[in-house]
């Protein structure tokens, strides 16, 4: 139908522009033809404009085929695996929406060091294909709600934890779930699923999504991306004489590293500082923020080509979650990502202490809890989020009763992501309270709840001055008196950060020091060099 109409119109103009050449050349005729041809120029206008139009409809048409196809190809590109296949999903909950509507958002990024095919076997150096993979990169990327600032968390591959039961989703193999196992470890217990479910276990954060990338990704990513810049404080060669080590061979100052050099860098340990996972976590840090840094200035990724390239590199390097699983999900998570300035990124690694044998590590128990804290919490890690104001958000002018007279139902929310619930904790918070005049304070002995932080809560605004006299008494910032629906009376919920003593200590929202931030617009980071490991 659209061929022959466009045919039509076609010799429809060439008939008129025919026509035109033709006929007597008297003044009379030519008066007459005046008139005939000025209404044959309007009708001629029309014809090509449809003609026109008709010609344009069929390349848009071509093109919106060429595109669609091409996304296609590239959705086909991307492999897809069951974001979390543990046995305790529902641990971990997700983040309440902020008073804007937004949450954050929890990605964990893994790096395979699968020997799946030849090429993988060869990169990582192993004699036979199809071992089992593990996941030897593990990192929490948080998002916070309001999109301002990003935090990275590390864990070192050989964290001793305890890995949920998992079933395979693909052969419905069941593997049981283990105790101080390393984390690395559960990738090979029926896929990413695993290790996302193996970090909900530990954090209690929720993770909405996962990214899983082999060794030929790394190697094929760099090569997209033009390479990306490091740097060593002196000549490096990760090779021992036993044949250990990454085989990365570099010259002092910044090197842009892409290809199987990239990947070296990457998986180095020997020769880099202590010869630990601590050192290598260090050094991929350093090199994903190089390489947010050169993404975002690269003004050759605005070259259709490049991008194009990029985009097929991308999709075939990733394997991640069914619900991230297209490009226009992936396109619309980059976008959230790039709302974050690259001054609001910070990379940390996962406080940790050495075991007791000294060959692997494990959580430090005060300060990884409060980094996991912290992340639940949304708060940024670089310390720069806006002070958050502790003044009741609506004035109190009803006036407190008298202790004796403040009835108080005491809950036990010491339960967390990193712990049980302390046994009896309402009960001895409500020995405390009694002690203090409130005698009309009980404990509630229903199922413990899980809060980090320990709440006053209150159903009515002629409550509100009884919920802060008790917050009060207890040392409990304003900020945490809040009006809730949920309860009846003033109800104390003591959360995981007073699992212990009389007294309450309000939360300190700095980062460990332990955890190693480095932010992600540190331009003069190196990393340094084993002086065995010098050329």
């Amino acid at each position: 139908m659209v061929r022959s109409s466009v045919r039509g119109e076609v010799s429809d103009v060439v008939s008129v522009e025919d026509t035109m050449s033709l006929g007597p050349r008297d003044g009379g005729a030519r008066r007459s033809r005046r008139g005939a041809e000025s209404g044959d120029r309007r009708r001629r206008r029309r014809r090509v404009v449809r003609w026109s139009a008709s010609v344009l409809t069929l390349a848009l048409a071509g093109t919106a085929t060429a595109g669609y196809l091409y996304y296609e190809h590239l959705n086909g590109n991307i492999k897809k695996e069951s974001l979390n296949i543990g046995d305790a999903k529902d641990r971990a909950t997700k983040a309440k929406a902020n008073a804007a509507g937004q949450t954050p958002l929890n990605i964990l990024l893994i790096g395979s060091d699968a020997r799946d095919t030849a090429e993988n076997q060869k990169l990582g150096g192993a004699r036979d294909i199809g071992t089992a993979a593990r996941a030897d990169v593990q990192m929490l990327l948080h998002v916070s709600a309001d999109r301002t600032n990003m935090s990275v968390v590390s864990m070192p591959r050989d964290t001793l934890v305890d890995i949920p039961k998992c079933t395979d989703a693909k052969t419905g193999k069941v593997y049981a779930a283990t105790d101080d196992t390393m984390t690395n470890a559960s990738l090979e217990r029926g896929g990413p699923g695993c290790t996302v479910a193996t970090w909900e276990k530990l954090t209690g954060i929720h993770i909405d999504h996962f990214m899983m990338v082999d060794f030929s990704g790394v190697v094929s990513m760099a090569d997209a991306i033009g390479g990306v810049p490091v740097c060593v404080d002196a000549n490096i060669y990760s090779h021992t004489s036993t044949g250990h080590g990454s085989g990365l061979k570099l010259k002092k100052g910044t090197t842009s590293v892409k290809g199987k050099q990239a990947l070296q860098w990457l998986r180095t340990r020997y020769g880099f500082e202590d010869g630990s996972d601590i050192a290598r976590t260090k050094a991929q840090h350093m090199y994903m923020n190089s390489m947010v840094r050169r993404l975002r200035s690269n003004a050759t990724l605005s070259n259709p080509d490049k991008l194009l390239g990029l985009a097929e590199t991308a999709t075939k390097a990733l394997t991640v979650d069914t619900g991230l699983g297209s490009v226009t999900k992936l396109y619309d998570l980059s976008k959230e990502l790039k709302k974050v300035p690259t001054d609001r990124i910070t990379m940390t690694t996962m406080p940790f202490v050495y075991s007791s044998d000294g060959n692997r590590v494990l959580p430090k128990p005060a300060d990884a809890a409060k980094l996991w804290r912290l992340v639940r919490e949304d708060v940024a890690l670089d310390g720069k989020d806006k002070k958050k104001t502790t003044t009741a958000t609506t004035q109190v002018t009803d006036k407190a009763a008298a202790d004796d007279r403040i009835a108080v139902q005491v809950q036990n929310g010491t339960e967390s992501g990193t712990g049980s619930a302390v046994t009896g904790r309402a009960a001895a918070v409500t020995e405390l309270l009694v002690g203090k005049g409130f005698t009309k304070a009980a404990a509630d002995t229903s199922a413990p709840l899980s809060e980090d932080r320990t709440l006053v809560r209150y159903p009515s605004a002629d409550l509100a001055g009884d919920a802060q006299r008790v917050a009060k008494v207890l040392g409990i910032p304003t900020g945490q008196v809040k009006k809730s629906t949920a309860v009846d009376g003033v109800t104390l919920v003591v959360g995981a950060d007073w699992r212990s003593g009389s007294k309450y200590t309000a939360a300190d929202d700095t980062t460990p020091e332990s955890a190693n931030a480095l932010n992600a617009s540190d331009t003069k980071a190196c990393m340094h060099v084993d002086p065995d490991y010098t050329w």
